[in-house]
Formats: C-alpha cells, sequence, structure tokens
C-alpha cells in the first residue's frame, strides 16, 4: 500500500501502482471525468500511469489555468497524428510546446503543404477529437523502439542517441504512435479548441547541412473564449509588427549588404541614444562604473575564456600579423581584463561594470527577423565581482533594479532558474549545485518565486531568466542574472582577503534589456509604436492654422520648446489642417499643437494628446511645465 497526501492534508491509502485517474473515479466518477492530467510531488504526470510511491497528488480539471503547454504538446500529436492518416508516408521530427502553441516538424518527400490546406488537416483533427481516443503511455525497450519506428529515419536517429538499457517511452493514440517523454491529457476529447496558424520551412535540428523538413504551427486553449481572443491578439500583432512600424515611423532600416545589421535612422537614434542614456544614468546611480571595451580580441582569450570551444563556430574571425582575432560575441572576458588590470581589496567588493559592448554573433539568414534576432547588436552587460558571501545581497540588488526599469515600461515579469546542462559545461558538479542553491535563496528572500528551467543554465554557471509578459500577452525572455564560478578562476582574477590572503572573486554577469536592438522592437510593439514622451523621438508638432498668420507665433513657441529640451517640429506645409492632424495621429506623435487666433492673442497653446480627440487650451508656460514634468518622472499615458 502506499499513501497519498491530498491538497486538504488528507491522507488515504491505495494498493501500490494505482493510478490518478482510480484515484480520482474513487473520489467521484464525475470528479474523473473532469481531469485531464495530474501532478504528484509537484510533476505533472499522466492520469493513468501508475504511482508506486507516497505522495501528494493534484488532480487537474478542465478549466484550470497554467497548464496550456500540456494542452499544446497533446495537440502536437494530434496534428501528427491527422498528418499520418492524410499523408501515410510522412516522417515526423519533433512536436513540442511552445509559448503560446506548439509545431510539429514534418518530412513529406516531395509533397508540400501550404496554408490553404491547413483547414483540411484541422478538418481531420477535429474529427479525431471526435472519436475521444484515449492517449495511452507504453514503456519500451531501445530494440522494440526501434522496430516501432523503423521507417521513420528521424524517430531512429534520436532513438539511436539514447543508452542501451534505457526505458523508452511511447504514446499511442488510435493507430498513430509516438517517440516522447510526455505528459500527455488523457484523451483527444480534451483538444477541440485549437487552431493551425502557419507552415515554414525548419532544417532537422537547427542545421543546415541537413534536411528541410515542413514546420507547421498551431496553438490549443482549454476553451473557445479563449482561443478565439488570443486569434484576435495575433492579428493586432500583426499591426504592431516592428518591422511595419519601423519604416513608417522611419526608425531603422536593413540593407542587403549588411544582413542582420540594423541601420539607425535619425528618429530611431534619437530614440536608441534616449534609452542607453536613460541606462547609464540608472546604472551610475546604483553604483556601476562604466566601460567600454574592445570589439576585437585576440583568439588566446577566447580560448582561456572557454568561448572558443563553446562558440567558434557562431563567431566572426580575420586573420592578421600576430594570429586569429574574433569579434566579441560577449562581453564578459574584457571586463575581466579591465578587472585584473589592478590590485583589488575586499573592501572593494562587489565591483561593479557597465558596459554597452556591440558584440556580434552567426545567425542563419533564415534566421533573421528584424531587431528580434541579428548578427551585430548591443549588449546592455554588466559583469559584478564579489566575494561568496555577498551574492545573496548583490542578486537581491540586481532584482531591484529589475523591478524598476520593466516597471517604467510597463512590463511585468517572472523568473526561471536555468540549472546545470546534461553536458557541455566547465566545472565540477559541487560548485554548480552550491551556485544554484545560492540563486535560489536570493530569490525567496527577495519575495520573488521562480520556476526550474532544468539543463538550460550557460556553459559557466546557471542563471536567473527574466520573462517580461507585454501588452498583447506575450512572453519575451530578457533579463538575466548569471552566477560564474568559473570564468574568474580560468583568468587567475584575486583579490586579498581580510586574512591578507588571495582569494577568486564569484563572478555576476547580468542584462537586463538583454540587448538594445531587441528590446526596442519589444516596446515598438508593446507601445504600438506610440511611445511614452520620454521616449519619443518626435515629442511635440505644432500646426499653424494660417502660415502668413500664425507661422511666427509657432516659431515663437518651437523655440521656447526647444530651449526647454523638447523634440519639436513645425508643421508648415500647405495642407489642410485636418490632414496634418490626422498625420500627427499616424506618425504617433505625442503632442499635437494648433496655434490660431485665440493662442496667439492669449500666449497660450492648443494641445492634443495621442490617441484623444479632446483639444486643451493652457498657457505656454503650464504647457512647458507640464511636459517637463512627464519627461522628468517617465510617464506612460
Amino acid at each position: 500500500m502506499i499513501k497519498i497526501t491530498f491538497p486538504d492534508l488528507s491522507v488515504k491509502e491505495f494498493e501500490n501502482g494505482v493510478t490518478a485517474n482510480q484515484i480520482a473515479t474513487s473520489i467521484s466518477p464525475s470528479l474523473a471525468k473532469k481531469c485531464f492530467i495530474a501532478k504528484l510531488n509537484d510533476e505533472l504526470i499522466d492520469l493513468n500511469s501508475p504511482i508506486l510511491h507516497n505522495g501528494k497528488i493534484e488532480l487537474i480539471t478542465g478549466g484550470t489555468s497554467g497548464y496550456e503547454s500540456v494542452l499544446n504538446h497533446s495537440c502536437a500529436h494530434l496534428l501528427a497524428q491527422a498528418i499520418r492518416e492524410l499523408y501515410p508516408n510522412a516522417m515526423f521530427g519533433v512536436g513540442p510546446a511552445i509559448e503560446e502553441g506548439f509545431y510539429y516538424d514534418i518530412d513529406l518527400g516531395d509533397v508540400k503543404i501550404t496554408e490553404e490546406d491547413l483547414p483540411k488537416i484541422e478538418k481531420k483533427m477535429q474529427a479525431l477529437v471526435a472519436a475521444a481516443e484515449p492517449i495511452v503511455r507504453k514503456e519500451v525497450s531501445k530494440a522494440e523502439a526501434l522496430e516501432m519506428f523503423k521507417n521513420d529515419v528521424y524517430k531512429e536517429e534520436l532513438i539511436n542517441e539514447l543508452e542501451d538499457g534505457v526505458v523508452i517511452s511511447v504514446y499511442q493514440q488510435g493507430n498513430f504512435c509516438d517517440l516522447c517523454r510526455g505528459p500527455h491529457v488523457a484523451n483527444t476529447k480534451w483538444l477541440k479548441n485549437f487552431k493551425l496558424l502557419s507552415v515554414s520551412g525548419a532544417y532537422w535540428r537547427g542545421d543546415a547541412k541537413k534536411a528541410q523538413l515542413q514546420r507547421i504551427y498551431g496553438t490549443c486553449f482549454m476553451n473557445e473564449e479563449e482561443l478565439k481572443q488570443h486569434l484576435v491578439d495575433l492579428e493586432e500583432r500583426k499591426k504592431r509588427d516592428h518591422r511595419k512600424l519601423g519604416k513608417e515611423l522611419e526608425l531603422f532600416m536593413f540593407s542587403e549588404y549588411g544582413p542582420g545589421l540594423a541601420f539607425w535612422l535619425p528618429n530611431g537614434y534619437i530614440l536608441r541614444r534616449t534609452l542607453e542614456d536613460f541606462w547609464i544614468k540608472l546604472h551610475k546611480e546604483r553604483g556601476y562604473m562604466v566601460i567600454n571595451t574592445p570589439i576585437m580580441l585576440n583568439r588566446q582569450l577566447w580560448e582561456t575564456s572557454g568561448h572558443w570551444d563553446h562558440y567558434k563556430d557562431d563567431m566572426f574571425t580575420v586573420e592578421v600579423e600576430d594570429g586569429t582575432y574574433a569579434i566579441k560575441p560577449m562581453n564578459c572576458p574584457g571586463a575581466i581584463l579591465v578587472y585584473n588590470n589592478s590590485l583589488h581589496s575586499y573592501k572593494e567588493l562587489p565591483l561593479r561594470y557597465a558596459e554597452l559592448g556591440n558584440v556580434h554573433r552567426y545567425e542563419a539568414s533564415g534566421a533573421l527577423n528584424g531587431l528580434f534576432r541579428v548578427r551585430g547588436f548591443t549588449q546592455d552587460d554588466a559583469h559584478t565581482m564579489i566575494t561568496e558571501d555577498q551574492i545573496g545581497e548583490e542578486v537581491a540588488n540586481i532584482i531591484s533594479l529589475y523591478d524598476y526599469v520593466y516597471s517604467v515600461f510597463g512590463l511585468n515579469y517572472s523568473i526561471e532558474l536555468s540549472t546545470r546542462p546534461e553536458d557541455n559545461y566547465i566545472g565540477s558538479i559541487e560548485v554548480w549545485d552550491k551556485a544554484e542553491e545560492d540563486l535560489k535563496k536570493a530569490c525567496l528572500a527577495t519575495g520573488h518565486d521562480f520556476k526550474i528551467n532544468p539543463g538550460d543554465g550557460a556553459f559557466y554557471g546557471p542563471k536567473l531568466d527574466f520573462k517580461l509578459r507585454d501588452s498583447m500577452n506575450r512572453i519575451w525572455q530578457c533579463g538575466t542574472v548569471q552566477l560564474d564560478m568559473q570564468l574568474p578562476g580560468r583568468f587567475n582574477c584575486k583579490y586579498i582577503a581580510e586574512d591578507g590572503s588571495k582569494k577568486t572573486p564569484v563572478m555576476i554577469h547580468r542584462a537586463c534589456f538583454g540587448s538594445i536592438e531587441r528590446f526596442i522592437g519589444i516596446i515598438t510593439e508593446h507601445f504600438a509604436g506610440a511611445f511614452p514622451l520620454w521616449l519619443a523621438p518626435k515629442q511635440v508638432t505644432i500646426i499653424p492654422v494660417n502660415n502668413d498668420a500664425h507661422l511666427a507665433y509657432a516659431k515663437e513657441i518651437e523655440e521656447i520648446l526647444t530651449n526647454a529640451g523638447i523634440r519639436v517640429s513645425i508643421d508648415d506645409r500647405e495642407e489642410k489642417l485636418n490632414y496634418k492632424i490626422r498625420e500627427t495621429q499616424v506618425k504617433k506623435i505625442p503632442y499635437t499643437l494648433v496655434l490660431g487666433d485665440q493662442e496667439k492673442a492669449n500666449n497660450s497653446v492648443t494641445y492634443r494628446h495621442h490617441g484623444s480627440n479632446q483639444s486643451f487650451n493652457m498657457p505656454i508656460d503650464d504647457f512647458v511645465n507640464m511636459l517637463k514634468d512627464e519627461i522628468a518622472t517617465l510617464a506612460r499615458k
């Protein structure tokens, strides 16, 4: 017998091997019908998986939020099942749940799927949902798995990489079987609220040298209302595409002479510099020293840091007279050289270096995506040298800084702790375990919960990832805090401890925006191009009602605003007044001033805020003070 603890802390005994579905049925048959997944000791399990030890159970019923990834993962299998029935010769790559949906990579040989084919596939999926087919987990040996998937070269490749003797899980629904760790919903009936979204190409395992598969994207929700709202959000996102807005607002451009390298136009450069100035000022206030390190450094440095072994395929290199140089893909080795430029005492720590460092990484041309995926970008890096006993306090200070920055832009966030990779890492497991525990304690000490993201740490240490949620309910991974107990030792970094001995500091790598380019892309879509006043490239447009009668007064107001540090321009074109007002709205300029006889006579302005049809009149001095206050407080309207 095993003991099962319920959420109300009551305990019941069951036969060893009981399933979550049987436990639910013992409580109430109607409850069992409402359950689609379960948690045992805080880990998701299939309803029909045998439970072999004591544990705390939670039965998850339909309508419970927070389990969309399970629905989407199961819906990926539903898609694959439909594809197999429609295209019997199909072979399958992988079909994971992703943020807000799922995809499946498929090899159909010479058959090409287009978006016109998606309704046909959806119809087949709907039929499979109506059939309410159980999704059953089975465990097989490696030999059995190879036999089951002998006609699918992609599954065979995945299976052959597994160790001999390992138990492999597969999931069966109807006549379709897939290789998968799971877990999954108990029945296809839970997957009725889905939509296939698009088709694209994808190289097998992301390798351009391997086969190109067809990737079908989709999404699945627990109820129809959530699905409909998500589809509305997707249409709104198309309107807010930063590539579209970047062109309309004349922020940036790209050229075939430099794929993945952004050109900042005058408006975009103002936006970028304003963001950078905000960042520099804030970091100086928080005790950081701003530095700048070379963009290109000798290969020996990257070999010492470990980047050469882990990143050389993504680095741009050049041969010069004294050897191979690499354009930096990261800023951290440069910060270490700055630290090692002088001796340091424990009294100086924490020692915080901040750098807006220009880095370059190779990205396949097909992966480039506006400002979101580029080859050259500016990381808003900081590297802090600390003693081991300063970890908790310093991470808390960083989280406080992130709290402030993200609140300025109206972005909420959650934290994920990424732990040691299974392989391709440096350092001992003992050091990794301690570093991970320190990050956990720092999060909890500052009142922040976190989710574990196993195996996704950097090769030199665990990290905290900050997932931002924007105005369209999308999640963006931006901020990071990476604890590094390896790299300082590789570079023989030392400080004089209180007892006079030399000790190696701990290094914290952190970035708040992630990169300037990507963050500008995110906030462009977040604000739909209507930036807060302090950030807007053009803050005020003045429109004289009649150039002959009011242009001189408009120029007086322009001079007053310019002297007050406001970015202002006059629209004195011979166009209709309403046309010019409408254009300022399209250009998303925060304030439009319309100046006529009344304003000239009263030394006042009549203004309209972007997005509003209401006009207000006030003395020019009051208007200037209002704008100054809005800018100084970084207000969002």
